[in-house]
């Protein structure tokens, strides 16, 4: 089984990647990108989580302030399954939905109309509303809704519906990772001490490697969690491998993009900055540590089935 995408699904994350640095929803929405996992008999693309990836993962390298991920991989496929009218708004990129984190507060929410709650097996919409609140990333406009109404109570779906959404969340900081290490490798090649670049060194090299390997060693485990979920395959371990690895392997990206920046790094006059913070607001959405428990349970039942 080869977890690595075609040609097709490269050539998708190519063409998005122009309207993800410009922030164009309109252009994103001329592509049918927030159609693509809408049924066809629904009016949509009908793609697969597979063919998403790599649009997920170009959201994140952009660090684009809108709900894209949620908005075309949450938001749109359940809405159309539900039977919901707003569906077709939504597929269309009329209306914009944000995914409510912990405690309610949706990042990006602050350009979405509506807010997706997905809590236990229920699933609630609501308008979103009020002043964004105080975040570690000011781009992202977190804000609460008001008047949210059950769309469905259904496990089957709130349960896909809560995958995808994990599967985004690892998408997006990898495509988040990547940015931190290729704006720290552009600098490092061009900063000089000892009338050599900063690139040369060992210890900076070693960085970079350690951070790259750990990106690189995330990116097929988001596209294997994306098929198992396609194929209803052992899913949920699925994605929270993938979330995990992910988490891990961007928050190390972060601290050697910091470090072999020296003290720029730490400046909002430097645009690394925009990426690190993005990374440690989407890290604390990741719940590894229940993320961890499910695999050491799922372990433990494993071993203890061979025994």
């Amino acid at each position: 089984m080869r977890f690595a995408p075609t040609d097709e699904q490269e050539a998708l994350a190519d063409a998005v990647r122009e309207p993800l640095a410009d922030a164009d929803w309109d252009a994103l929405a001329a592509m049918d990108v927030f159609a693509a996992l809408v049924p066809a008999d629904a009016g949509g693309l009908g793609l697969a989580e597979t063919d998403l990836v790599g649009v997920l993962t170009a959201a994140g390298y952009a660090a684009a302030p809108l709900p894209v991920s949620a908005t075309a991989f949450v938001a749109a496929p359940l809405l159309a399954a539900v039977g919901d009218p707003r569906a077709a708004d939504v597929a269309a990129g009329r209306s914009r939905v944000a995914l409510a984190g912990p405690g309610g507060l949706a990042p990006f929410g602050g350009h979405a109309d509506w807010i997706l709650h997905l809590d236990g097996d229920s699933a609630r919409l609501g308008a979103a509303a009020g002043a964004p609140e105080s975040t570690v990333d000011t781009a992202l406009d977190a804000v609460r809704s008001t008047g949210a109404e059950i769309l469905t109570g259904d496990p089957a779906i709130v349960g896909r519906a809560r995958l995808r959404a994990g599967l985004a969340l690892a998408a997006e900081i990898v495509g988040l990772g990547r940015r931190m290490l290729d704006l720290t490798v552009e600098y490092v090649k061009q900063r000089h001490q000892f009338g050599v670049p900063v690139g040369s060194f060992q210890a900076v090299k070693h960085h970079l490697a350690d951070a790259t390997l750990g990106l690189e060693f995330a990116a097929p485990e988001i596209l294997a969690a994306a098929w198992a979920l396609e194929h209803d395959t052992d899913a949920v371990r699925a994605v929270d491998a993938a979330v995990v690895l992910a988490a891990e392997a961007a928050h190390a990206a972060g601290r050697a993009a910091i470090q072999c920046h020296g003290a720029i790094g730490y400046t909002v006059e430097y645009e690394l900055h925009r990426y690190v913070k993005r990374a440690w607001a989407l890290e604390a959405l990741c719940d590894t540590g229940t993320r961890l428990d499910r695999l050491a349970a799922s372990l433990d039942l494993s071993e203890a089935t061979h025994e």
